[in-house]
């Protein structure tokens, strides 16, 4: 391996430059990340259907609690209401996990090589990112598609849906750069499975993800306010319905991508601590 060179063994695409562009880099180690998901065809679909099976099931099993008074009466269906649910909850599990990347390519010696290369550390960071958004958006664009199919209709159109995008995206960002920092300090997938596990489960529950918030205990509504995945919710949510309330889509849009921003760089910052402690 050569000072301006990855192992194409090891990154399956060739990094040029010493200085070369944070965009380029990451654009690169997206890619690496894709074609290994290519090459789990049993995990590509489990990552699809998995939310699917949420859907049907958890709208089957609650159909009926929209006539509890006082749930939500702006929405005719269980379905349509936790659609958005569905998405958030998806893309937060599903990045819980990224920070098992890391920890194979620590395993495998690979982490190493890489920050001995010319590969910037944002890139490190900003290509895994950039491979849980993508994976997001499939995941999202699937799940709207079935809820259709099974009978949902969303009022909120294509603006709607590019928020529910947006939200589902900047959810998964902020957890995807909780578990890539965590990897670079525990080092252990065990470790990683763990406290990504009793992080992600109270941010489901606490928000309103499954069951309207007014419905609640009301410290669990006090909590929900500062939860990004209730952030996430409320605004896809709002977007899709009818007469929605565009002040509250943006204020928790704009909370989310300050979050996602504020992870990103601590995600980052992890790289140092991994040095030091080699």
């Amino acid at each position: 391996m050569t000072a301006t060179t990855l192992d194409p063994q090891l990154t399956g695409v060739r990094v040029r430059g010493r200085r070369g562009s944070l965009t380029r880099h990451s654009a690169f180690l997206a890619i690496r990340s894709l074609r290994a998901l290519r090459r789990q065809p049993a995990f590509a679909v489990a990552t699809l259907v998995q939310p699917i099976i949420w859907l049907l099931l958890f709208g089957a099993l609650f159909e009926r609690v929209v006539d509890i008074p006082g749930f939500d009466a702006a929405r005719t269906s269980y379905l349509e209401f936790l659609t958005p649910g569905v998405v958030v909850m998806t893309a937060l599990f599903s990045s819980g996990w990224a920070g098992t990347v890391f920890i194979e390519d620590m395993n495998r010696g690979v982490m190493d090589r890489f920050l001995a290369s010319p590969v910037r550390r944002g890139a490190l960071m900003a290509g895994t990112l950039a491979y849980q958004a993508a994976t997001t958006i499939v995941q999202t664009v699937v799940v709207l598609v079935v809820a259709v199919i099974a009978g949902a209709r969303f009022p909120g159109g294509a603006a709607g849906v590019g928020v529910t995008l947006a939200s589902a995206c900047l959810i998964s960002i902020i957890m995807a750069s909780f578990s890539n920092a965590l990897a670079l300090l525990l080092r252990s997938q065990e470790a990683l499975i763990g406290v990504s596990q009793f992080v992600v489960l109270p941010l489901q529950f606490l928000s309103s993800a499954l069951l309207a918030a007014t419905l609640a205990a009301g410290w669990v509504a006090d909590v929900a306010r500062f939860n990004p995945v209730d952030w996430a919710v409320v605004a896809s949510r709002e977007a899709l319905s009818t007469g929605t309330d565009w002040s509250a889509v943006w204020s928790r849009l704009g909370l989310l991508a300050g979050l996602a921003l504020v992870m990103a760089w601590l995600g980052t910052r992890a790289f140092r601590t991994y040095q030091r402690s080699l």
